[in-house]
């Protein structure tokens, strides 16, 4: 997946390394450089930050899972497909989860990468065929990255090989949401209080990602997250 013929992939892969065997914050970005064996200009080009560094990670790790994800998603399945695609993204992050687990304890809040966090919850929707686009997008995007941070924090703990703490702690976040789909209306009543009110409507309106517009019925797959584990053979996985 990694690129290591390329400046910024030789930046990357130097950085996930250290993070392996170091705390994250002790790494410096001279320090990614030296083990990149690149020269600072270069390193300046191709990266101005140690989190533009885990930036072009994150990015890099959506182009993964996007290759993985599923062409069309039938429309009583969405629940499954994301079940599907957040599980494939934990897939594309298993070989670096030790350098996450450093890089994770070290900038719980690096408002840096808010932009791309955001932009990976919104192509997870997307890959499961739901509209992340307008106001009603929004809230959806926000609603699902509160509950990937909380699954993906239960991934970095997980260390069954059929990760089956994650599974069920997908599944159940899933299912959470859904019930919650009702208040999806008033969360989306006009964009001035989605703007003024967003924190509180996220953490209310997580189901509303299973729904294309206001007014619309919930819907729910035949078998929910439960099947699609038994589908794949495991159950459960940032």
């Amino acid at each position: 997946m990694i690129d290591t013929t390329t400046p910024r992939g030789k930046l990357i892969a130097a950085a996930l390394k250290l993070a392996e065997t170091r705390p994250w914050a002790e790494v410096s970005l001279l320090d990614i450089a030296d083990a990149a064996a690149l020269p600072l200009d270069e390193v300046r080009r191709a990266a101005g930050s140690k989190s533009q560094i885990i930036a072009l990670f994150m990015r890099l790790v959506d182009d993964e899972m996007l290759k993985r994800a599923p062409t069309k998603v039938a429309e009583g399945a969405r629940r499954d497909a994301l079940f599907e695609v957040i599980m494939s993204r934990f897939d594309v992050l298993l070989p670096y989860k030790t350098a996450l687990r450093s890089i994770t304890a070290a900038t719980p809040a690096d408002t840096t990468l808010l932009m791309p966090y955001l932009n990976a919850q919104r192509w997870m929707l997307t890959a499961a065929g739901i509209d992340a686009d307008g106001p009603a997008g929004l809230v959806r995007t926000g609603g699902l990255g509160s509950l990937y941070s909380s699954v993906f924090r239960t991934w970095l703990a997980d260390d069954d090989p059929g990760l089956a703490r994650t599974m069920a702690a997908l599944d159940r976040r899933l299912r959470r949401g859904e019930s919650t789909i009702k208040s999806f209306e008033s969360a989306v009543s006009g964009v001035g209080r989605i703007a003024t009110d967003l924190p509180g409507v996220l953490s209310e309106t997580l189901g509303s990602i299973f729904k294309r517009r206001p007014g619309a019925t919930p819907e729910a797959g035949p078998a929910g997250p439960a099947s699609a584990a038994s589908a794949t053979g495991r159950p459960d996985a940032a």
